[in-house]
């Protein structure tokens, strides 16, 4: 069983930044393939950004590419989702995932993909 925190959401301007965190359980958190996805208000869930086993590769949603970064650390069995320019329409509440199968490269954008979700973190973006 892996559990999964997330923090660090909050209520900005557009043009700010905010910085994410998803503390996870578990020894094995090095092994897992980790993704964030949003859910706003009204809508299904959408992927946004996902980070292999290492770190040494992302993938992410065309609308949220370039202004938001994934990263990890797994000795602390955190990622981060380091978010800038925020938008209106980036107003979600954000969780982080994990996938525990899949191959070591493989970076789903699904959510059936992945096997453990975190309880989410709003995310509020005012004009």
């Amino acid at each position: 069983q892996v559990q999964l925190v997330e923090s660090g959401g909050g209520q900005v301007q557009a043009g700010g930044s905010l910085r994410l965190s998803c503390a996870a359980s578990g020894r094995t958190f090095s092994t897992y393939i980790m993704g964030w996805f949003r859910q706003a208000p009204g809508k299904a869930r959408e992927f946004v950004a996902a980070i292999t086993r290492t770190g040494g590769g992302t993938y992410y949603a065309d609308s949220v590419k370039g202004r938001f970064t994934i990263s990890r650390d797994n000795a602390k069995n955190t990622v981060y989702l380091q978010t800038n320019n925020l938008k209106p329409e980036d107003t979600a509440v954000y969780y982080c995932a994990a996938d525990v199968k899949s191959s070591p490269y493989y970076l789903a954008t699904a959510m059936a993909e992945y096997d453990y979700w975190g309880q989410g973190t709003q995310v509020t973006v005012s004009s």
